[in-house]
């Protein structure tokens, strides 16, 4: 590839579908009601008795299907996020929302036949199964928390009008918001993605003046919003802990997860205990900046003035080059991303906010997404992205149902990415100013993915017991900024408009108890990436394997082979070592100024 194949634009999805309207839809729907058929015809013969070929055929037909349905999903999905305006997209989205339901509905019968066996028959079963056993094995640990079938059913089907409509109305009513600020003189009209660029501008004022409007708009829907997210715990809390039987709330995720619930309230308790850490980062930048006391506005402050833009060209090639000379294959897979147009990197109004990648089956290099504006941290947000993507074509040898990493592994390879990005910027230009201005990058980032990361957990499972009890939309703002000032303590001045904040976080609405992965990642990430640094080239195998091995085993079985203990700690606790060793060195460098 050359220079002019990386350019800044919208992605393509012909490889899926050529469009909306095109005529293969009607017929892949057509052919997915005959593997549908098909498959509901083995229903009489799952049995104890049912030999090893017929069963391992079932589970390859079972995973042809999906994969054709998550074709279908997947363009609705991909088509949704480039545009959350167009009301026909909306509408094709809900229509392949019901399809999926409905079609889980019809090969429900397969899972929960397979939960209700007995473990002889499934061990045997199990054995023979290949790269779909851990996908077995962890159906049945759902067993005790499993309805009857009818039951599933009717949670399928609820779900659709239910809590996944919640979500597209949010994510509809917020997408649509504009935002407006006046900077040097000039009044900008600006989406969440363009306004958020000033978060980290050199000037106090307009800092300020970015949040204040952020959480202006937002309060003006926030009694809407406040209502879709009680609805949103309510029907979680009704349906996972009194049906399902779930201890708590967060045991709902921790299970999908497949890590023990002891597991998380370990890593967010030495998260707490580590809260100083920051705090005395904190303390270090208000000097740095020239403020006695950071106020909440200032958390991503720049430390030197005007931050440096990157063409895309530039950045891209900046990401490659790193990957390149940490490991050939990796870049090589990164590169796959540009050379099929599978990256929507444009500013466009209407786009879905934030970055994500999205795998739609092993089948397709994955898709990624991003408003890329040429700062620093849009680089960063390029190479974490593009970690995803390696992670998941890493895997892809795998089948659909054991391809996608369990969420705590889910962040290794982009996490990954991102430390060998500033490893690189290091390398190129290794002068104090460039050194300190990446460590203070390199704190600002660890803050927003381990710490802020854990109070979010921390305030969902807070958030969850205010609504059972019937708390209001007050309640729950008050919690939160209590929430905020307990992990700041008294190193930063959290201004009340902060309040409103939960109501602008979108993991709270798409993925409830989704955000602790976060922190669980980067403590693993900086734990494996200490190796690296010990035992260079001898590393690479054991983490390409942790890579590869995709969700084809438990988290705790994939870091036990990589010789981490996730139940331990000290483990944890090792990670905040790693952030407190970089943060000593900058407090080196600052007193040498």
């Amino acid at each position: 590839m050359t220079k002019t194949d990386y350019v800044q634009g919208p992605w393509s999805l012909r490889e899926l579908y050529s469009g909306l309207e095109a005529p293969e839809i009607q017929a892949e729907m057509n052919g997915l009601e005959q593997k549908v058929k098909a498959f509901e015809a083995l229903r009489p013969s799952l049995s104890a008795k049912m030999t090893d070929k017929d069963f391992t055929a079932a589970l390859r037909a079972y995973d042809a299907l999906l994969r054709q349905l998550s074709r279908l999903d997947g363009f609705a999905d991909l088509l949704f996020a480039q545009d959350t305006q167009d009301a026909k997209i909306q509408a094709f989205l809900a229509k392949i929302r019901q399809l999926v339901a409905e079609l889980d509905n019809r090969t429900l019968f397969f899972q929960l036949w397979w939960k209700a066996l007995e473990e002889p028959a499934a061990e045997r079963l199990m054995a023979a199964a290949g790269d779909f056993r851990y996908w077995l094995e962890a159906l049945r640990l759902q067993k005790p928390y499993t309805l009857s079938e009818p039951e599933e059913k009717i949670v399928n089907l609820k779900d659709v009008n239910g809590s996944a409509a919640l979500v597209t109305l949010y994510d509809s009513i917020t997408n649509r918001y504009t935002f407006h600020l006046e900077v040097d003189g000039k009044r900008h009209e600006l989406n969440r993605e363009e306004l958020q660029v000033y978060f980290r501008d050199p000037r106090p004022e307009i800092r300020a003046a970015a949040y204040q409007e952020l959480y202006r708009v937002y309060a003006q829907d926030a009694p809407v919003l406040s209502q879709l997210y009680q609805y949103r715990m309510r029907d979680w809390r009704s349906e996972n802990v009194r049906l399902r039987g779930f201890t708590s709330p967060i045991a709902v995720r921790n299970l999908s997860n497949n890590i023990p619930d002891e597991v998380v309230d370990t890593l967010l308790e030495v998260c707490r205990k580590n809260a100083g850490v920051f705090q005395r980062y904190f303390a270090l930048k208000a000097k740095t900046v020239g403020i006695g006391r950071l106020r909440r506005y200032d958390v991503y402050a720049p430390v030197a003035g005007t931050e440096k833009t990157y063409p895309f060209v530039e950045a891209v090639e900046l990401v490659l080059d790193s990957f390149q000379r940490f490991e050939p294959r990796v870049a090589t897979l990164a590169r796959k991303v540009f050379a099929e147009n599978h990256i929507d990197s444009e500013i466009r109004h209407g786009k879905r906010s934030g970055a994500f990648c999205a795998t739609v089956s092993p089948d397709y290099t994955p898709w990624l997404h991003q408003t890329f504006k040429g700062k620093p941290q849009d680089v960063a947000t390029l190479a974490h992205e593009l970690g995803h993507a390696v992670h998941s074509l890493m895997a892809a040898d795998h089948s659909l149902l054991t391809q996608h990493a369990a969420l705590p592994l889910a962040e290794t390879a982009s996490t990954f990415g991102e430390m060998i990005l500033v490893d690189r910027m290091l390398e190129l230009d290794p002068a104090p100013d460039v050194q300190r201005t990446l460590l203070f990058r390199e704190m600002d980032d660890n803050y927003a993915t381990i710490l802020r990361q854990a109070y979010f957990a921390m305030f969902e499972r807070e958030a969850a017991e205010i609504i059972e009890s019937g708390g209001t939309e007050e309640d729950l703002s008050r919690a939160y900024l209590a929430n905020l000032r307990d992990q700041f303590g008294e190193a930063v001045d959290v201004s009340d408009d902060f309040r409103y904040e939960w109501i602008v976080v979108p993991h709270f609405q798409h993925t409830p108890f989704y955000v602790y992965a976060y922190a669980f990642g980067q403590l693993l990430v900086l734990s494996l990436y200490q190796q690296y640094r010990a035992e260079g080239e001898s590393f690479k195998p054991r983490y390409l394997k942790i890579l590869s091995a995709g969700g084809s085993d438990s988290p705790e079985r994939t870091l036990q082979r990589a010789g981490i203990d996730i139940r331990s700690a000290a483990f944890w606790q090792g990670g905040f070592n790693v952030v407190e060793s970089s943060l000593v060195k900058l407090q080196s460098l600052e007193s040498a100024r």
